[in-house]
């Protein structure tokens, strides 16, 4: 296999002429392309794409991009953590090979009037409470994946309506590139890393690690034959009961088309997805109902 000893070194690109050279450079000597997107403030759950990445492909690039057109008028963007400076150094030790850091202008520069839909799998969830978001989504991974030119390209399944859709909108378009989902990396307690974890006090900390509790107490009763009307209402009863009192959804769902479970027994590889509100803070999270569905 080729190798390129002046890959030894992280690079970081800023422009999409650099990540095409570099890209264009490891593809005529033969190797193979990972890719990972990112906004930044990476923490453990990022660095697993990396590792995941690492061990697909010759060569990996992590994306480190705001996406502003993901953001409603009323949500984050202007206070939403950036860490360039720490985020470099920790992609440098975990062996990428290049970051991309494009600024809003390189991504949609003057003039710019093109977006990308995807229908159906967009609907509810996320979807039903921030309209806006997939379609900013779809855009921005539509381009990165255009720009990189990756052969695989790794999402994590903590976002799994958002995994859904990229690989359909992928499918769907022809891009031609492997998407692979990866899974949850967790706290201690078992909270979901997210970069919005840092807006937590104290207090809302604590009440956060218990939602993924809930969600596992629930796909397990899933697992076991319980309906799942009565599962989503008993785990309703055991969130409110433990303090959450913003919640935006929990609901049983087909793991490939997202569509709700039908009352009754669980028949089909599932989910149970949740979204909370925890002072200024929007978590989501979702557990996989555990096999045999039906024992």
């Amino acid at each position: 296999m080729p190798t390129a000893a002046v890959d030894s070194h992280m690079g970081v690109a800023r422009t999409l002429k650099a990540l095409r050279a570099r890209v264009d450079n490891w593809r005529n000597s033969g190797l193979s392309v990972a890719f990972a997107p990112t906004m930044g403030a990476l923490h453990d759950g990022h660095l697993s794409l990396v590792k995941r990445a690492l061990s697909l492909a010759d060569r990996t690039v992590v994306s480190i991009f705001v996406n502003p057109r993901q953001f409603a008028a009323h949500e984050d963007l202007g206070s939403y953590p950036r860490t360039e400076a720490r985020d470099l150094e920790l992609l440098q030790k975990a062996g990428c090979h290049l970051a991309y850091i494009p600024d809003p202008v390189e991504m949609y520069p003057a003039g710019y009037q093109t977006s990308v839909s995807v229908e159906g799998l967009s609907q509810g969830l996320c979807g039903a409470s921030r309209p806006h978001f997939f379609g900013g989504v779809a855009t921005v991974v539509c381009k990165l994946l255009n720009q990189c030119r990756p052969n695989v390209a790794i999402f994590g399944e903590k976002d799994f309506q958002q995994l859904a859709i990229i690989k359909r909108m992928v499918r769907d378009l022809d891009l031609g590139v492997d998407i692979v989902g990866a899974p949850i990396v967790r706290e201690k307690d078992g909270l979901a890393m997210s970069s919005r974890n840092v807006y937590l006090n104290e207090d809302e900390r604590l009440l956060a690690g218990r939602l993924n509790g809930v969600l596992a107490e629930t796909a397990a009763a899933l697992g076991r034959g319980e309906a799942a009307s009565i599962a989503v209402r008993d785990g309703r009863t055991k969130l409110e009961a433990a303090g959450f009192t913003a919640i935006d959804y929990f609901e049983v769902r087909d793991s490939a088309e997202l569509a709700l479970a039908p009352d009754g027994p669980i028949e089909r590889e599932s989910r149970v997805f949740a979204a909370v509100i925890v002072g200024r803070t929007r978590l989501i999270d979702n557990w996989a109902v555990p096999a045999p569905l039906n024992p």
